[in-house]
């Protein structure tokens, strides 16, 4: 924790708090040594796909033509045979939903290096970049990379294919040197797409998706990003964390912060949650209230803390009902209205986690152009139907990945006055 040395001198009695002590000095280089283990993300607030196909008024047709499971039948010939992500309703298991991500940041590969514009995404675990050979024309509109041109490149042999719920890609496996701002992790596996079909590609803000889950959720075999910083101890502590705004007018926009906590970027204690299955960070909620009356999930359910979407995602039917108490209307796509002139009269939505409340009002859940920010996906688990707790819940609070102990812990998050 970045102030954690800081406290230790305070409470260390007076008579050697002075600036010249021993005490003190070892203190401040200490402090020094452990800054130097932390290490800052920038991350960047744009315009999602998702947004940006509604202002040009192509949503509609965009969401008829890449239904997930179409988009695999049409595309099956093109991957190898038995890509485990073409399976009819594998969709459902990777629930990282691009459409709605804004939050980016940067990464490097190769000597000399190469950068790109990524999603830290902890709903999965994989790390891709488009490849320089790509054939589609989403890759043409972002960064490559160029494998010939570092000295470092390692070709793998192996073939993947990951199918991302409204876009699926093909690639080939290569081992390189990558960094994350100050960060160097070497051999690092990643995957370079040459082939992506879906035209939701082609809008993205992102070049690549870094995956931040759980080794289990990798369809590319071999250490995901945040195992290796921890093999290769590049970072002081097993834990990164997220600080996400409410807008892009903000500063920080977000932060990722590796190998530890900011305590100046929430207030109050910290809630830890046990995660319970270790694929993605899935921890267990006890329940959904509206207005502390109307309740879903009321013998708990399982949720993940998923930062690679903006949505609160639950069963059809409870979040159908929900749409109903917030007052929403659907539209002929299946998106939900909210009138913004009611946001006050609005009911409260809380999420009760470790038996604390987390209350989200009306302005914070209703999205900009009075989108609601409930969606319904039907995702089963053996601990019953899963819920997603994305971007839309995660920008109120600053959230904390503890692979050490297994955790995820919840913090109120400091916002400007602007915000």
């Amino acid at each position: 924790m970045i102030l954690r040395v800081d406290n230790i001198i305070k409470s260390a009695p007076r008579s050697v708090q002075h600036t010249g002590s021993p005490f003190y000095i070892h203190a401040v280089i200490l402090l020094f040594v452990l800054k130097c283990f932390l290490l800052r993300v920038p991350l960047r607030r744009l315009p999602s796909i998702r947004s940006q196909l509604r202002v040009d008024g192509s949503l509609q047709e965009f969401l008829k033509d890449h239904h997930p499971d179409m988009l695999g039948r049409r595309y099956a010939q093109c991957y190898p045979p038995g890509t485990l992500s073409l399976r009819l309703g594998r969709y459902s298991e990777k629930i990282y939903n691009f459409m709605d991500a804004q939050y980016y940041g940067e990464i490097s590969l190769g000597n000399p290096e190469q950068n790109f514009s990524v999603i830290f995404d902890t709903g999965s675990s994989d790390l891709w970049v488009p490849s320089s050979y790509c054939v589609s024309q989403a890759c043409g509109s972002h960064g490559q990379f160029k494998a010939f041109e570092s000295t470092t490149f390692h070709h793998d042999g192996r073939r993947f294919g990951i199918n991302y719920g409204s876009g699926h890609l093909l690639g080939v496996m290569a081992r390189d040197t990558l960094k994350v701002g100050a960060l160097t992790i070497l051999n690092q596996e990643f995957g370079e797409s040459v082939y992506e079909p879906s035209a939701a590609f082609v809008m993205a803000k992102f070049d690549g998706v870094l995956g931040m889950a759980y080794p289990a959720l990798a369809e590319i075999l071999g250490n995901p990003v945040f195992d290796n910083m921890l093999a290769q101890k590049a970072v002081e502590e097993p834990v990164f964390s997220f600080y996400l705004s409410r807008t892009g007018d903000s500063s920080p926009e977000g932060e990722l912060l590796l190998g530890g906590t900011d305590e100046t970027l929430f207030t109050g204690p910290i809630n830890w949650l046990p995660v319970t299955a270790k694929a993605y960070w899935q921890i267990q909620m006890d329940s959904v209230a509206v207005q502390g009356v109307s309740s879903f999930c009321r013998q708990g359910c399982p949720a993940i803390v998923d930062t690679g979407t903006s949505l609160i995602t639950g069963p059809t039917n409870d979040i159908l009902h929900l749409q109903q108490l917030i007052g929403a209307s659907p539209t002929n796509i299946g998106e939900f209205l909210v009138d913004c002139a009611r946001l006050s009269s609005l009911p409260h939505v809380t999420f009760i986690l470790g038996g604390k409340e987390y209350t989200l009002t009306a302005e914070q859940y209703v999205r900009k152009l009075c989108f609601s920010g409930f969606h319904a996906m039907d995702i089963m688990t053996t601990q019953g139907p899963l819920w997603i707790l994305g971007d839309v819940f995660l920008t109120q609070f600053y959230s904390i990945f503890d692979r050490g102990q297994d955790r995820v812990g919840l913090a109120i998050a400091k916002h400007s006055s602007a915000e």
